[in-house]
């Protein structure tokens, strides 16, 4: 962001304003705004079955990551990185770049 010092004190002075006219919209409603440009979901209660199951999915999840669930084992990613046929195939390309460049180099 590229803003002059001019810019900024109207940037606050413009939020200054927008906080002022909240609160007065508040105090008009008599507590009951809803907040959700500032708070978001500031008055929102989870069910204890809906935590329950988010806790349950959470779980699940981090079972699947650190391989102890029973469905881990198919989406289970390799470790260790590239098979030796993968590393050797990489290594020729490796060398064929590296004489391409001092080939071109010495031109």
């Amino acid at each position: 962001m590229d803003l002059s010092l001019r810019d900024l004190e109207q940037a606050v002075s413009i939020r200054r304003q927008i906080d002022a006219l909240e609160k007065r919209y508040s105090n008009l409603m008599g507590g009951r705004a809803g907040g959700a440009s500032r708070g978001g979901r500031r008055g929102r209660r989870m069910s204890a079955a809906a935590r329950a199951k988010i806790a349950a999915a959470a779980r699940a999840r981090w079972a699947r990551i650190k391989g102890r669930g029973g469905s881990a084992k198919k989406g289970a990613r390799q470790k260790g990185g590239l098979t030796p046929a993968g590393r050797r195939k990489l290594s020729q390309l490796m060398k064929a770049r590296w004489a391409a460049r001092r080939k071109a180099q010495q031109k």
